[in-house]
Parts: structure tokens; sequence; C-alpha cells
């Protein structure tokens, strides 16, 4: 069965696919219009779901003229598999592969036209895959965490510290095949969190729309992953045009790394904005980053062709 909701003047129906054996919860935002459709598939970021802010880019794009495809990553959300919140890089990158391919079969798609668009950790995700699939027409990222290593300078050398007991006590767990240590995602600076940079919490707790939560937590030891992994080695494979968007008042990681994104790909273009990781998916601001995105997938997806 699918389950028809309604987040705005565009039809949202649930659907799901698999990856590695197990079901992801999907949603799938077409254009009025009859088909094929040029699409995208969207990538969150760190341990955020579907219900944190993506209806309002699915809307967005739909309305544009641009098949939308949206996801919770195994683990996560609606999604099955367990442990709960266990979040993988390589496994994530498994599961945009599977949204990509399981897009790419419809017949109301155009699976010659099909792009990515990443935001915060996601964009780490994007650009992986996006390196791996060279059929791909065009891809957009924003607010990017592509540096697995700058991000962790933001914790510090205490509050690494302060997190060492548990990442160890998780892998032990994990080895052993007893339930996970978890610890939060983000807290207050100096607290005991993955993410505690200046403005993180506050922040994070404002993509939550009311009615939705947020599981503020990750098993422990899958922190050295992820701050163990960059994007920026395969930027140079990226051969689909890449919008890179720049929060150039970044708190989570150096812009710079951002920016190096776009130098690197072949058809990189970077745009900047006065924006922390946040503001950008607030008003005024996500209007204006909303137009650029829509310029460029129009232009490379070829929306109206």
């Amino acid at each position: 069965m699918m389950e028809v909701e309604m987040a705005g003047v565009v039809a949202t129906v649930r659907v799901g696919f698999e990856s590695g054996g197990q079901r992801c919860a999907a949603w799938l935002t077409l254009p009025a219009e009859p088909g094929p459709h040029p699409a995208i598939v969207l990538a969150h970021g760190l341990g955020a779901t579907h219900d944190m802010m993506l209806p309002q880019y699915e809307q967005h794009f739909a309305a544009a003229g641009i098949g939308v495809l949206s996801f919770d990553y195994r683990h996560t959300g609606m999604s099955d598999g367990v442990p709960r919140q266990h979040i993988s890089i390589r496994k994530q990158c498994r599961d945009l592969h599977a949204a990509l391919d399981w897009l790419g079969g419809r017949d109301d798609v155009d699976s010659g036209r099909l792009g990515l668009w990443g935001t915060s950790l996601g964009a780490m995700n994007v650009v992986r895959v996006a390196a791996e699939r060279v059929e791909l027409a065009a891809a957009v990222v924003q607010c990017p965490i592509v540096h697995g290593p700058a991000a962790a300078r933001t914790l510090g050398l205490v509050g690494a510290l302060r997190l060492t007991p548990a990442i160890a006590a998780d892998g032990l767990r994990a080895l052993s095949g007893r339930d996970r240590r978890y610890v939060p995602i983000v807290g207050r600076p100096g607290g005991f969190a993955l993410v505690t940079a200046p403005g993180a919490e506050a922040g994070w707790h404002s993509t939550v729309p009311p009615g939705a939560g947020f599981d503020n937590r990750i098993a422990a030891s899958d922190a050295l992953g992820l701050v163990a992994t960059s994007a920026l080695r395969h930027a140079s494979r990226v051969r689909a045009p890449l919008l890179v968007c720049v929060c150039d008042r970044e708190n989570l990681m150096s812009p710079r790394h951002a920016a190096l994104v776009a130098v690197r790909a072949a058809k990189g273009v970077v745009r900047h904005y006065d924006s922390d990781h946040f503001a950008i998916y607030h008003p005024p601001l996500v209007s204006q980053v909303l137009a650029d995105q829509t310029g460029f997938l129009k232009e490379y997806l070829g929306v109206g062709k």
C-alpha cells in the first residue's frame, strides 16, 4: 500500500525501496504534469530524518518541474535496521545508490536526467556517490560537511577525551553483539555530545517542525568512522555539474573545505552565503538559496526541454 500525503500543492506519495536487504522508508513527489520527469534524490544530514525540513525542498523542486525522492537512511527514522541510530557513511552511500536505482527504474522518471541533492553530512554522501555515478546529470550540496577531520576539530581535545570511554564501551558491545552504547549527537558547548559547537544545539532543533521528533543519539563508536571520513579526494572524480552552496559563517567545519570540493570537481560551481550552518534552512535566506539551486538544476536536468 502507498500512503498519499499532502505537504503543499503537490502530492507526496509514501513509497519504499530495498537497500542491503532492508527497507528504506521513502517519499516521492512528482510534478503534476505528465512525465517522464527529470528527478533528484535528497540526502539528509547527521541523524536527520525526512520530517526535518525536507518537505519544503520536495515541494519547491516539484513545483519547478523536478521529481523528488526523499528517504530515511537505514537504522534511522521510519526505515528498517537495527541497531537504531547506527550511522555509517558506507551504508548511507549504499542507500543513496539504491535510491537512485529505484528512482531511475520508474516509467514516470527520465533515467537520463537524474540528480543528487545533499545537505550537511548528506553532502559527504552526495560527493562520494556522484564520483561513482558517471550517468548523473547534476548534483547540489548545501552547508556541506565533507571533511570529517575538520569537523572533529570543533569538538576539541577535551570534548574528544570526554567521549572516549563511551566510544570504547560501545566498540566492545558491538563486537560482542550486545546493545549499543549511545552518546548525544548534539549538545551545549562544553557538554557531552558529538557536536558541541556554539549555536549547534538550537540550530539542530530549529529544523524539527512541531509534532516531529529528533532522536538525538548515535551509537558511540560510529563517531570514529564519521571523523575519519572525507569526500575531498572523491571530488575530482565527480563529472556531473556540481553546485556547492557554502555558508561563509559555517560553525561545524571550516568553510574552506566545502569550497575546495567545487574547485576540485571538473564542473564545480560555488555560491557563497552569509550564513551559519542553520540559517540556510530558514527565511529569508532559504528563498535565495532555493532560487539558485532550482536555476542550476533546471539548466542541467533539462527542465522544459
